[in-house]
């Protein structure tokens, strides 16, 4: 990917978004409110200049933002943002992706769900995670250092075991990157869950006997994730048992390429939800 995007993909998508007498033509207004529905950290408020060169500019500012430049992408090719749904949301995703094709980039829907994608030689996208955004986003949801290294270090060996070939390790490290990032959230965020313990089908279970599966439940019970994420979070947690030999004999589960670039996604849409407290906190702090 070439980034920070040129400066020509930059307008080019600021004229998308405006489409100016066309049909998904936005006022100042909602060009501002397009980014803050992305999920950006204090977006700048319209000036009611030219909307097409105040996006650009507001675009231009974050460019080294890389979160916030798919976050904004992500959110144009959202059907939540068109009256018509996936049929609006589908017209403009072809347009954008017209324009991401030089950068080697490509919106897609996996799970429902818009994410951004590394076009490969073959002309496919690939769902990547950069371990140095993933390393500043976890700072943002995470205080102890120590575990940010931790889980940074389970990223970066899952996608090493990915590159040499060893599938099913990948997928055992991305099951525990999942595991260790919902359990230090959660945690961190309900210190009664430590005290109490979490509370499954079967009663009160301990936190450190918490399972992916528990841990997906609260998230998404205490609203820290989408129903649609944590279904989508299904095949990382199948995969996970498999670190259990005789169940993988037992089922003759063999994991490749494609078994492990399925799970890189359902990753990337938890993150994005998390990244939705960030923004939440901050917008309670200027309230309070």
């Amino acid at each position: 990917m070439m980034f920070p995007l040129d400066p020509k993909t930059v307008e080019r998508l600021a004229r998308i978004v405006v489409d100016q007498g066309g049909p998904y033509e936005r006022t100042g207004r909602e060009v501002e409110a397009l980014l803050r529905n992305a999920g950006w950290v204090d977006p700048p408020d319209y000036d009611g200049s030219s909307k097409v060169s105040w996006l650009v500019d507001a675009l231009t500012e974050r460019e080294n933002a890389r979160t916030d430049i798919e976050r904004f992408l992500c959110r144009l090719c959202d059907p939540i943002e068109y009256v018509d749904g996936k049929t609006g949301a589908d017209d403009v995703r072809r347009s954008i992706n017209e324009v991401l094709e030089p950068e080697r980039l490509e919106v897609s829907y996996v799970g429902g769900r818009p994410v951004v994608g590394e076009l490969g030689s073959n002309g496919t996208a690939k769902i990547v995670l950069h371990v140095e955004d993933v390393e500043q986003r976890l700072r943002k949801l995470i205080r102890e250092e120590k575990l940010v290294q931790m889980l940074v270090s389970r990223v970066r060996e899952s996608q090493f075991a990915e590159a040499s070939g060893s599938y099913l390790l990948a997928l055992f490290g991305i099951g525990s990157f999942v595991e260790g990032l919902l359990y230090s959230v959660l945690t961190g965020r309900y210190p009664e869950l430590v005290r109490e313990g979490f509370t499954g089908r079967n009663g009160k279970i301990r936190a450190h006997h918490a399972g992916l599966e528990l841990l997906l439940d609260t998230a998404h019970d205490r609203g820290l994730v989408q129903l649609d994420a944590k279904d989508f979070m299904r095949p990382v947690r199948e995969f996970r048992n498999y670190i259990h030999p005789r169940r993988q004999f037992e089922t003759d589960f063999t994991p490749d390429a494609d078994t492990v670039a399925m799970c890189w996604p359902p990753v990337q849409a938890l993150l994005n939800d998390l990244d939705k407290l960030v923004v939440s906190e901050g917008a309670d702090e200027v309230t309070v």
